[in-house]
């Protein structure tokens, strides 16, 4: 398969924009990275404002409610890390936008699914996600492989971003996200990667408080560690509104999946050297305690989770090692089309379009991501490098 290499693209590139999402290089202090990240692609962290207030609108919460609700959080976000909202009022202040507006982006999912305001709408829970890691002695390459499929609404491969953050305040990052958001999965400076997946339970958005923090507050604050380890505590140091799972890796060889409800982390290692997480919970323990809200509305997760992992553990058996065409083709499975691991374009609640928005390829310790955009339509990916 084709691959292109992009060393500095931007919103001025003359590549087409339907081969590519464009490359946002930061640098500099928060404000002055958020700063750069909103000047580049005003654009984009546009259409991410619009998609949002859209989906609260269908949801049946006002422009004033909206603007209130991201208020509330304002103070909640600083309390986290200052430097986060002083990095989104940069973006906010480049893309000519309130800071409430930026703020309602990275805290989405709160605000789709986690207000009273809202009632109804916390049924329809219609997130997804297949992620995948292979330890070094399974990779052909000799490296960890770390993998994901991003299912979300359509209109992201058009707000789609890669980060490449250069500061000195932290590990430098790369990282795949939402234009007008702190970051959503990719690597760092320090070899770790991160992914994420949807999962829900009854715990979610009850008693919610101030002491709660938003997930994509809790992405970027694992990514911006120098550690494994410094990252799980950064993450059982929060108390999260939501339920969600991430999957997090060291280039050095070691990973683990942790299972988040709002109030307590479960954990998943590899076993024969692969780990896989679809949208539902898999800890022995964790089903044990909790009642799983998703399969109602995803039971693909079940066939999702299981063919994935049966692809990995077969081309093991056959070849010895596993390569990146083998996870491609494992994250390109269609069946049960229109949901399967890799999702077409199918219509959800809200008058929505749900699609696998991108495929992410992961080497940290190489540095670099291939990332397919609109995966059901070309299966090109498009390199991009932190160093």
């Amino acid at each position: 398969m084709k691959t292109r290499q992009i060393q500095d693209l931007t919103r001025q590139n003359t590549m087409n924009a339907n081969e590519a999402f464009p490359l946002v290089d930061v640098s500099g202090g928060p404000f002055e990275r958020g700063l750069a990240h909103g000047r580049q692609v005003p654009e984009r962290v546009a259409r991410s404002l619009a998609l949002y207030r859209s989906q609260l609108d269908k949801r049946g919460v006002s422009h004033e409610r909206q603007r209130a609700l991201s208020a509330r959080m304002m103070p909640i976000i600083e309390a986290f890390d200052a430097t986060y909202l002083e990095e989104m009022r940069g973006i906010a202040e480049g893309a000519d936008l309130a800071i409430e507006d930026i703020v309602l982006i990275n805290c989405r999912t709160e605000m789709m699914y986690g207000h009273e305001e809202i009632g109804e709408a916390r049924k329809a829970l219609d997130d997804g996600c297949t992620g995948l890691i292979v330890m070094p002695p399974a990779s052909a390459t000799g490296r960890l492989m770390h993998a994901h499929n991003w299912d979300w609404r359509a209109e992201c491969a058009d707000t789609g971003i890669v980060l490449r953050m250069r500061r000195d305040d932290g590990p430098d990052l790369l990282v795949f996200t939402e234009a007008g958001t702190l970051g959503r999965h990719g690597i760092n400076s320090a070899g770790l990667s991160l992914s994420g997946n949807f999962l829900t339970s009854e715990r979610d958005y009850v008693n919610a408080g101030q002491a709660d923090t938003p997930l994509a507050l809790i992405r970027r604050r694992m990514l911006d560690s120098t550690s494994m380890a410094d990252a799980m505590k950064a993450l059982w140091s929060t108390r999260r509104y939501a339920s969600n799972n991430l999957m997090l890796a060291d280039a050095r060889g070691e990973a683990v999946d942790l299972e988040c409800a709002p109030d307590e982390i479960f954990w998943l290692t590899p076993e024969d050297d692969v780990l896989v997480h679809a949208n539902h919970w898999m800890c022995p323990v964790a089903r044990t305690k909790l009642r799983d809200l998703g399969l109602a509305k995803s039971p693909d997760s079940i066939y999702r989770q299981r063919r994935v992992t049966q692809a990995l553990q077969d081309a093991r058996r056959a070849h010895g090692k596993i390569d990146w065409h083998v996870v491609k083709a494992a994250l390109a499975d269609d069946f049960g089309a229109p949901v399967g691991v890799l999702r077409v374009p199918r219509k959800i609640s809200f008058d929505s379009i749900a699609a696998t928005v991108s495929t992410t390829l992961m080497d940290a310790a190489e540095g670099v991501l291939w990332i397919a955009r609109k995966p059901y339509e070309s299966r090109e990916f498009v390199e991009y490098r932190l160093r």
